[in-house]
């Protein structure tokens, strides 16, 4: 946009103070946001190293080689950290499950579409999923944190109700305990985040197939 000088009648150019403040402000805003999701990755990778309550504000700074009182300017506390990389992870593996119910296929389908999910939160959430062993008692017991509880509760019942209706069409077996064999599934997918090796002989999706396989035909042959 240009306006026109009194003086000599040519076109001058508008004064760009104000643009250029806004872009810098822009740009500000977009650094601090990639500073901050540099500082959870590093955080996140201490925590599923260290353990949560091992890991102290100065190993974070340390690890991202600024102040400890530099990281204040992005976070109040370590809980807040570990608070944005479970909150994360529970808002897209919820999201993902829900998605696969509301598909409303057969129970069988359901339950490999939920088992394919959780098995690729393995790489990408890594970190998230290893706090979750290591501190999840102690983590659930503060108040910040009572949506684990909920939303835990909310993927027992996905499961528990899908397994149950299996049973009542036929498709699983009538003599198991419904909660008990969705526990069991879900401690062998997040116990195999210690030992699934990204870049390995199979992949997150590859290592789901095979454990369908084994799950759904076992090991003995027909």
């Amino acid at each position: 946009m240009t306006t026109t000088s009194t003086n000599s009648g040519r076109p001058k150019a508008r004064t760009g103070g104000e643009g250029g403040a806004r872009r810098r402000g822009k740009g500000s805003t977009a650094l601090a946001s990639e500073r901050r999701e540099h500082l959870v990755r590093l955080a996140a990778e201490l925590f599923a190293e260290k353990g949560f309550q091992a890991t102290t504000v100065r190993n974070i700074a340390d690890e991202a080689g600024i102040l400890s009182g530099s990281l204040y300017h992005h976070f109040d506390s370590k809980e807040s950290i570990v608070d944005e990389i479970l909150s994360g992870f529970f808002e897209q593996i919820m999201s993902a499950y829900r998605a696969v119910i509301d598909e409303g296929k057969d129970p069988r389908e359901t339950i490999a579409g939920l088992v394919r999910i959780a098995f690729g939160t393995l790489e990408p959430h890594r970190a998230a999923i290893t706090v979750m062993q290591n501190d999840w008692n102690y983590l659930r017991g503060m108040d910040r944190f009572t949506y684990l509880t909920k939303a835990e509760d909310e993927v027992e019942k996905m499961w528990v109700s899908t397994i149950k209706a299996g049973q009542e069409q036929g498709l699983f077996r009538s003599d198991i305990d419904p909660k008990l064999t969705y526990r069991m599934i879900r401690d062998t997918v997040w116990v195999a985040v210690r030992w699934f090796k990204p870049g390995g002989r199979l992949n997150s999706q590859g290592l789901a197939e095979h454990y369908l396989k084994v799950m759904f035909d076992g090991i003995n042959t027909h």
